[in-house]
């Protein structure tokens, strides 16, 4: 089979490498990137654990073939974690992860949904994180981290004051 020359950005970082068309970008990520945060879950896109940003959007990293990802941007949860937000510190504050399989598709998910609603309801807290099962939790603690995150960023908004 020919391989693809792909060029993306990885988290910041100017990335170029060759591939197999049939290659998914979660595997090109995980086994020659060595980026573990999104993880082998369903392979169906259903499980929400293979969830990265690709050019601002969630998406399922799973089901992207890594060609696709030619001329993208891509951030995963190791890229939002080189500058923690006040909703990584709150989901932290709440213990809302026990094993953290999940956490890369509850964050990132969180992320878009507090980029485009600020102040979402519980409802659209739970629409937004859907997608992502969480088998240890029973979601209470990940909802009120995001609650809280919320609830931090309308304080800092009122007061002025930043955490980042």
């Amino acid at each position: 089979m020919t391989k693809v020359a792909i060029r993306f950005r990885l988290n910041g970082v100017e990335r170029e490498l060759d591939v197999q068309p049939g290659d998914t970008l979660l595997e090109v990520l995980r086994d020659r990137l060595g980026i573990k945060s999104p993880k082998t879950g369903c392979d169906h896109g259903d499980c929400g654990t293979c969830t990265i940003f690709l050019n601002g959007r969630t998406a399922r990293s799973c089901l992207v073939l890594a060609a696709e990802a030619d001329g993208c941007d891509i951030v995963t949860l190791e890229g939002i974690a080189q500058h923690p937000s006040p909703l990584m510190r709150q989901l932290a504050k709440h213990n809302s992860f026990q094993c953290g399989f999940c956490a890369p598709g509850v964050v990132l998910s969180a992320t878009e949904l507090l980029r485009a609603n600020p102040h979402p309801t519980r409802r659209e807290i739970q629409e937004a994180i859907a997608g992502n099962l969480c088998r240890c939790t029973g979601y209470t603690p990940i909802l009120e981290g995001i609650e809280a995150a919320v609830e931090a960023a309308a304080i800092d908004a009122v007061s002025g004051a930043s955490h980042d």
